[in-house]
C-alpha cells in the first residue's frame, strides 16, 4: 500500500494547516462514508466530513505528529458514522416502517447480505497484504485497475489476475456456505 502521509507534514508552525488538510483529504473521506452499507443523504455525507476536519482542528494539540493522516481521519469519520447511525435508529419514519413490515424480501436479503459480508471479511483475513489491498481499492475505494497498478507499483495484469483469483476464491467460499455469487 502507498505509504500514507504523515500528520507531521500538516504541521507548520505548531499549527495545523487545516485548509490543506481538506483539500487533500475531502474526497477520500466522501468516498469512504458514502460506500459504507447504510444509505445516507448527501447532506449527512457532507456533514460527516465537515465533522471530521472541525475534530481534527480542535483537537489538533493532541495529535501525534508521527501517525498517518489518513487512519486518524478514517477512525474520526468511522466513530461520526456510527453516531449518525444511532440518531437514525432513533428516529421512526412511518411510511419507511411501513413499507419495511409489508417487504419481508428485504430483511432476508439483508440478513443474508451481512452473512455474506462476513464470510468475504473471514476470508480476507486469510489474504496476503498484497491481495487486501488489492481487494480494498477495488471494491471498497473504487479505483480503477490501473489506478491499484501506480499506487501498488505493480503491473495492470497482475491486478487483474489477483482479482480473478479473489474473485474465484470468494465464489468458492460463499457458494460452500449455500450462498450465490453474482461477480
Amino acid at each position: 500500500m502507498k505509504k500514507e502521509n504523515l500528520i507531521k507534514q500538516y504541521v507548520e508552525k505548531d499549527n495545523l494547516n487545516i485548509e490543506k488538510v481538506i483539500e487533500d483529504y475531502t474526497n477520500y473521506l466522501y468516498v469512504i462514508i458514502k460506500n459504507k452499507n447504510f444509505k445516507l443523504t448527501e447532506e449527512d455525507i457532507e456533514e460527516i466530513v465537515s465533522d471530521v476536519f472541525l475534530a481534527v482542528w480542535k483537537n489538533q494539540k493532541q495529535l501525534n505528529v508521527q501517525k498517518g493522516m489518513s487512519s486518524y481521519l478514517v477512525a474520526i469519520a468511522n466513530h461520526l458514522y456510527t453516531k449518525k447511525l444511532r440518531n437514525f435508529k432513533n428516529v421512526i419514519d412511518i411510511e419507511n416502517y411501513e413499507n419495511q413490515l409489508q417487504d419481508t424480501k428485504n430483511i432476508e436479503q439483508e440478513i443474508e447480505d451481512r452473512q455474506k459480508n462476513q464470510v468475504i471479511l473471514q476470508e480476507m483475513n486469510t489474504m496476503k497484504q498484497e491481495d487486501q489491498d488489492i481487494f480494498l481499492y477495488y471494491y471498497y475505494y473504487a479505483k480503477s485497475i490501473k489506478e491499484i497498478a501506480k499506487e501498488l507499483n505493480v503491473t495492470e495484469a497482475k491486478v487483474k489476475s489477483r482479482l480473478f483469483r479473489i474473485r474465484k476464491k470468494l465464489k468458492n467460499k460463499l457458494e460452500k456456505r449455500g450462498y450465490s455469487y453474482y461477480g
